[in-house]
Parts: C-alpha cells; structure tokens; sequence
C-alpha cells in the first residue's frame, strides 16, 4: 500500500532539514528522505561550523535573507535549547578594490548596516594572529558569526519530527514521477512507494542526478577543511578574541576560517573557498594529500604565521555544488509547479538554511513566498 503525505522532502541536509520543521510547524503531514544518517559527513553539512554574516559581498540582494535568517536561528535555538550560533564578529579582508571588502561596503551601505574600515595596522593590533601586509584592509562587522551545523540540522530534524513529520534515514530515491496534473507525486525507493502533494528536491550534491532532464548546468567540486594547532597556543584564537573571516589575495582566490571552537575537531578550521578539482558524490577523493597541506601552509605562511607552523590535526572533504553564476537554485520546477527546486548553494549556503526553510514551505504551501528569490529562479539558465 502506497502512504500519502501532503509533502515529501528529498534530503535532510541544511535545506531539507529546515523546510521540513517549517513543514511540520504549518500542520503538514511530512515526508522526510535521506540517503545517510542524520548528521552525515558525505555531502555539504558537516566540519563543525559554518561562517554567518550579514555584509554579504556576493550580492546585496541577499541581505534581507539574512535578516530573517538570524531572526529564525534565535528561534530555533530557544526551541531546542541547543547552542547553534555564536557571534565572533567578523572580518570581510583584502585589498581596498577587492571583490570582497567592495561588494561587503556595497551591501552594508545598501542596507544600512553598520561597520567599521580597518587598516592593516589596525588589525594587527587587535587580532595578532593576523598578519596582513600594509596593502591590506578589512571590513568588521559585529554580528558576524559562527554556525553549528551538525547541531544546528540535528535541531530542525528533532522539532520536525516532535510536532509530526516522518523522517526515514538510509532511504535514497530511486526515482520520483509528477502527475501531469499538476497535483500529486510519487517517489519510490528500496523500501516502497511514497504519495503527495508536493515534493521538495533538496539533495546538495545529488541533485545533478535528480534533476538530469532538465539540463541545468550544475557542477560538483571537492572541498577540503583543515584544522591547525597553532604555534604559541589557542588563546589568541579563541572565540572571544578571534572573529570569523574571508580572506582575498592578490590573485582573487580566497580562504575563510574561525575562531578555535570546542569539540571535535580540535584546533583553529581555515579552508580554500571554491578551490578544488571536478567530482561527483561517488567519485570524490576523501584523502586530503600532502601537498594539499603544503598548499595550505604556503598561503597562511605570511597571513597567519602561527598556523602555518602548526600542527596539522585534522583534515576533511566536503562537497561544493555550484552554479555558473555561483548564486541559489530556489523555485518551482519548470515543468512540474507541484515540485520545488532548493539545490544547489554554490559553497554559500548553509547560513540561510533556517530562511530557506520557510520559503520552501511557503513555496509547498501557498505556491509562492514574500521572501525575494527573483534571482534564484532556476530557469535562468535557459533562457
């Protein structure tokens, strides 16, 4: 006998996880997938923690997200009583044209928020374990921050699933048909076939083979993270002392990194941001290499020397899934207005899960969202 829900979701990462408590918070009765278990280190939602802020130099359009994106993590965070966000301040670097420290100023004036334009010699001063050369500037915004992320979609799933939703663990699609009607789908798996209403594609780095008919131009990359022990101890990276951080070089690359965090992990996290070879989720590489390291250490080793030196404690893959214009796939499918796209997020993503997830109920629910996603629509590409 096939069971009937008002609403599947595929993928029970960042995304997934949020839409389907969003779901479960509207009454509906809720269908949750995932190919792995919960908290899973295979895709795009693990490695201890992720950057949030607000002077979002990608685009300003963003930034509205992210002011309701902080205002649904607080929520959360009360509800379950877990620690999922913490407020470091954070630090937006490179020369003064650069794309980061221009597009930061351009989003911040835009939305009038507040920050402060830092020299070089000013950042030394108060982060000593930063060493930027005298070229160099910064945008510092107060509310930027830390997110937990294992914590953070243990959170949605665990109230999701408390106020109703059915999540199943080990369980990938197969395959998933929409009626030509407009209003039912089905998706099978190993263990059976599912019904509804309305259908959720949230799949990170398996959307590619989810969504192959439409020819989106989706392409997965490997992604390492590293965690360094630095040299002189943690104390000048400590959460209280050290903010989070995007660093642009000269050439236009970039590196990100936090704070020293508790847990597991230990040591201070810095990774490449968009930096690695072509893959798929079954042919990636999850041996991070020596020279991978030595890359690594190459590019701290007159940013932040302490680092460099270090002890290497820890290192992991995570999975990119990007767009050519590197922005969200958010909306209706084209051909399909019962199924709702919300994949991929381009290496960006993870800070507006809790947002995410009100849109993509939203968009199940009502068929359309006040949060502005224009620049998301998942057709873009075809025209």
């Amino acid at each position: 006998m096939t069971e009937t829900f008002d609403t599947i979701v595929l993928g029970l990462g960042a995304m997934g996880s949020a839409a389907a408590y969003q779901l479960a918070l509207r009454g509906q009765r809720v269908l949750g997938l995932e190919r792995f278990r919960p908290g899973h280190d295979q895709g795009s939602s693990h490695g201890q923690s992720r950057i949030i802020r607000q002077a979002y130099y990608e685009d300003p359009a963003y930034v509205p997200l992210l002011l309701r994106a902080y205002e649904l993590w607080d929520q959360i965070q009360r509800e379950s009583g877990d620690t999922l966000l913490t407020i470091t301040g954070g630090l937006m670097i490179g020369e003064a044209e650069s794309a980061v420290v221009t597009g930061s100023i351009r989003s911040a004036r835009e939305h009038n928020l507040q920050y402060d334009l830092l020299d070089a010699a000013e950042i030394r001063r108060r982060w000593p374990g930063l060493t930027p050369s005298d070229n160099i500037v910064a945008l510092y915004e107060r509310l930027g921050g830390v997110l937990y992320p294992e914590a953070a979609i243990a959170a949605h799933l665990a109230r999701a699933e408390a106020r109703g939703a059915e999540l199943h663990y080990e369980e990938p699609a197969t395959e998933w048909q929409a009626s030509a009607s407009g209003d039912r789908v089905r998706v099978t798996t190993a263990r059976g076939s599912y019904e509804a209403g309305r259908l959720i594609i949230s799949a990170g780095a398996w959307a590619p083979e989810l969504l192959h008919g439409l020819g989106l131009p989706l392409t997965v990359k490997r992604n390492v993270l590293y965690w360094f022990d630095p040299v002189g101890g943690r104390e000048p990276f400590l959460a209280d002392r050290c903010p989070i951080y995007i660093w642009e070089a000269e050439d236009g690359s970039s590196f990100y990194g936090f704070p020293a965090l508790s847990g597991t992990p230990a040591g201070v996290k810095v990774a490449f941001h968009n930096f690695g070879p072509l893959c798929t989720p079954t042919t990636v590489d999850r041996v991070v290499h020596p020279e991978e390291v030595a890359h690594m250490r190459e590019w701290l080793r007159q940013r932040m020397p302490a680092l460099s030196a270090g002890e290497l404690l820890d290192a992991r893959t995570c999975l990119y899934t990007l767009t050519p214009d590197m922005d969200f796939l958010v909306g209706p499918h084209p051909q399909h207005p019962q199924v709702t796209i919300a994949s991929p997020c381009s290496g960006h993503g993870f800070k507006f899960a809790s947002v995410m997830g009100e849109i993509l109920a939203d968009l199940a629910v009502d068929g359309a969202t006040r949060h502005p996603i224009a620049l998301f629509d998942p057709m873009r590409f075809q025209h």
